[in-house]
């Protein structure tokens, strides 16, 4: 089931066939990667953090120096995909921004997409991953020297996120987390990386390049409220395995936990994911 509206400049957009082609051949979203994008979880037709997602497309594309549709837009967009999702329960909206075709004068290329959420990202939520460490291959020094770089742009680029999480596959592994050179945690290539301990919440801060975390943002920001401590610190590769708990946050998969690392297994995290789950939704 997926549900696709074109950014076109009329008011909502305009609803279109999924299955049909909407994007030239030199869009320069296909042909480099050129383009931002961002998936909001959409519960009982209730987006999720779309301000906060709005937001980081913005700060995207402003780094791509991308000139994007105004938030007005993409929220009436995702609000046209909603009146036309025929199913309950959770979904996903899909924004993309591409810069558009490289020869003509074509503007940017922008659709918002709904689609359903896949089953394997449902089944994680209670049964754990596995995942491996793999170098990223920068030291995060060099994200205030070569902002040409984009580290903590949501880009389209994401053929290295995807070569990670089949290199995961091939040798038994869910999830990764990518490390970076001076063996300090960064991220996922899909995720935010949360650790706990005590009652204390851990993430590796933007300025190491990662991605800002909408759902790591809600979950952190429901746990102040309980009572727990939050941080958004470095995080050393070795912190991973002394923790009480380590998880993988995002919107769509919402919070997991990492049974085992490198092929060694983790403290059963199982009530404290079931805890920190319960801390996320009371924002909703």
């Amino acid at each position: 089931m997926r549900v696709l509206v074109m950014l076109d400049g009329t008011p909502g957009g305009t609803l279109a066939d999924p299955d049909a082609t909407h994007v030239r051949v030199d869009d320069l979203g296909v042909t480099r990667g050129d383009g931002v994008f961002e998936s909001v979880l959409v519960v009982d037709g209730a987006p999720r953090e779309l301000d906060a997602h709005l937001d980081r497309l913005a700060r995207s594309a402003a780094m791509l120096e991308l000139p994007v549709p105004d938030r007005s837009a993409w929220a009436a967009a995702v609000r046209t995909v909603l009146a036309a999702w025929p199913l309950a329960g959770e979904m996903a909206v899909k924004l993309v921004c591409t810069r558009g075709p490289e020869y003509g004068d074509g503007g940017p290329t922008a659709f918002a997409l709904g689609f359903e959420v896949p089953a394997k990202s449902r089944r994680n939520r209670t049964a754990g991953v596995t995942a491996v460490t793999l170098e990223r291959g920068f030291d995060p020094a060099i994200v205030e020297r070569a902002p040409w770089l984009l580290l903590g742009a949501k880009t389209l680029s994401y053929a290295v996120n995807m070569a990670a999480n089949r290199y995961a596959e091939s040798v038994g592994a869910d999830e990764v987390i990518f490390i970076a050179a001076d063996n300090t945690v960064l991220e996922g290539p899909t995720s935010t990386v949360v650790l706990v301990t005590d009652r204390t919440l851990r993430t590796p801060p933007p300025t190491s390049g990662v991605l800002l975390g909408t759902t790591q943002a809600a979950l952190f920001r429901a746990a102040e409220r309980a009572g727990w401590t939050t941080k958004v610190e470095p995080v050393d590769r070795a912190e991973l395995t002394a923790a009480d708990g380590l998880f993988v946050v995002s919107s769509i998969r919402k919070i997991s936990r990492i049974r085992a690392l490198d092929g060694v297994a983790l403290p059963d995290a199982t009530d404290l994911c079931t805890e920190l789950n319960a801390l996320y939704e009371s924002e909703y």
